[in-house]
């Protein structure tokens, strides 16, 4: 029983993160990341989940990355030191990168 419940939470404690990039021309095109982390007493594990995000797109070394959307999921405002306590958090940049040709003066 014990060995279950510390794998359970091991296991919830995880984070998972995904990079989706699309290509519109043979130098250019669209980038979605997400990644997900878990807040236990306001310490983000592994990382924040927009720390993981980000640190995946720098990996992806794209040129010229032009981030269009970024959220944080759940966002309650005033409210979220409440999820600082417990919570699980969801976050997702969107953008371009790369040249299409209509970048030029």
């Amino acid at each position: 029983m014990k060995k279950t419940l510390a794998a359970l939470l091991v296991g919830s404690l995880a984070s998972c993160a995904s990079l989706n990039f699309e290509r519109t021309t043979q130098t250019s095109g669209t980038f979605e990341a997400t990644a997900v982390a878990v807040t236990v007493f306001k310490i983000d594990l592994p990382k924040s989940a927009l720390q993981i995000t980000r640190e995946n797109l720098a990996d992806a070394n794209l040129a010229n990355m032009q981030v269009e959307e970024v959220s944080v999921v759940p966002d309650l405002g005033w409210w979220n030191w409440v999820l600082d306590i417990l919570s699980v958090r969801r976050a997702r940049i969107a953008g371009r990168w790369g040249f299409d040709g209509g970048d030029r003066p």
